[in-house]
């Protein structure tokens, strides 16, 4: 077999396209290969898909494509343009790449598998490629990806932030619960991004009225978004903002005690771990500090307990619970607690419904550490655009449409 007839047959190219000849260099360490029409060919119309076109003109051009060992392979062709009677000289469609693109399909699929699990610019070093040509494929195809989205099906959604950068700077998520996959991501985390999802979502056949629940934070301007935009929806706070809420409230009470007590001190990490979580020397550490009597140690409790809220077998058994831990909380005099009580108390409906439905957005703090693992290993983006990007990429089902 000749080498053209192997690199034909490795291609997968069929008539009229063949390989007319194949060039290595050592020294560059590149192999190209040089395709070809069969003269006299007709093409289909890119833009109507009208059959029998002929060739107006060739335009040679060419395209990185996947490495040959440790070669790098670049595909060099004339590119024909073909007269439709209809639309008039249109450059024809190749099977191998995309126009515009300067990479084969194949190549462009690797790129976006290394980019899922890796920093793009690593992605860049490996294949010996600028980044900046690595994120232009990239938004192609998330962008297709996102377009083509059918949100028809969508009934249960789920939405959180993310910082963005340093400071004050977030993009929020939104997640259809069913299928486990962000559907929207956008900046900012106020009501308006609520309302941009809402937009969003009946754009790609989606009804705002079909929505029936919805897991959120605890945050004003999500709760008002949600009820403007969704009337039909339930809301949901789950078991990850209620510890959180309280976590916050212990680690209050620790930084004032931390100020009279030097037993406190360097003690921060300890009081976030759950019992189960805890090393050997963490748990001899916390039998000193209950000997001391600290507030601390009190709180730290309570947010212990309350955590077996979300163990209850109903809504009923779980809100006897939830008043009895009230009552606890109400009666120390611990400031920062019982404000967090008073905030959980007045939420109780909504907190106590994720018992009942079972929804909760432990789904998107999973994705939410995903991100921001993803973020620390790149050293941050360039712009919010291309961590959007990324965060489709990770969570937003765009490998489904990998081009083959």
């Amino acid at each position: 077999m000749r080498d053209t007839d192997l690199f034909q047959a490795a291609l997968g190219l069929s008539a009229p396209w063949f390989i007319s000849r194949s060039e290595f260099d050592g020294d560059l360490k590149q192999l190209d290969l040089h395709i070809d029409f069969l003269p006299g060919s007709r093409f289909a119309c890119s833009s109507c898909g009208g059959a029998g076109c002929p060739v107006h003109d060739a335009k040679e051009k060419q395209w990185r494509h996947l490495n040959f060992f440790q070669h790098k392979t670049v595909l060099h062709a004339r590119v024909p343009r073909a007269a439709c009677d209809k639309c008039g000289v249109k450059q024809v469609s190749l099977p191998w790449g995309r126009p515009g693109s300067g990479f084969t399909l194949l190549f462009e699929a690797f790129l976006l598998t290394m980019a899922k699990a890796m920093p793009v610019a690593n992605v860049g070093q490996i294949v010996d490629e600028h980044d900046t040509r690595i994120w232009r494929v990239l938004d192609h195809y998330i962008s297709k990806a996102v377009d083509a989205l059918d949100l028809a099906h969508v009934t249960q959604i789920a939405a959180d932030e993310t910082s963005a950068r340093r400071g004050h700077d977030y993009i929020s998520l939104f997640v259809d619960i069913a299928r486990r996959k962000v559907i929207f991501v956008t900046d900012g985390k106020d009501a308006a991004t609520v309302a941009a999802f809402a937009t969003f979502l009946e754009k790609h056949g989606g009804k705002k009225d079909n929505i029936t629940d919805a897991s959120i934070d605890m945050g004003a301007a999500f709760i008002a978004g949600v009820k403007s935009n969704f009337p039909n929806a339930k809301i949901t706070f789950d078991k990850f903002h209620v510890v959180k809420l309280v976590n916050d409230a212990v680690d209050e009470v620790r930084r004032g005690e931390a100020r009279t007590s030097d037993w406190i001190k360097g003690t921060r990490y300890l009081w976030l771990k759950n019992l189960q979580n805890l090393t050997d020397e963490e748990r001899a550490s916390l039998v000193k500090l209950e000997a001391a009597n600290l507030d601390t140690m009190q709180a730290w409790q309570m947010r212990l307990n309350l955590q077996d809220l979300f163990k209850s077998p109903s809504v009923t058994s779980a809100r006897k619970f939830l008043n009895r831990w009230n009552a606890w909380v109400e009666t120390s005099d611990l400031k920062p607690m019982i404000k967090a009580a008073r905030t959980i108390m007045g939420k109780a409906d909504e907190i106590l419904r994720s018992i009942a439905s079972g929804i909760s957005n432990g789904l998107l703090e999973a994705i939410n550490g995903n991100v921001q693992a993803a973020k620390r290993k790149a050293k941050g983006y360039r712009s919010k655009h291309n961590l959007k990007l990324i965060v489709y990429l990770i969570a937003g089902g765009v490998l489904d449409t990998l081009p083959t």
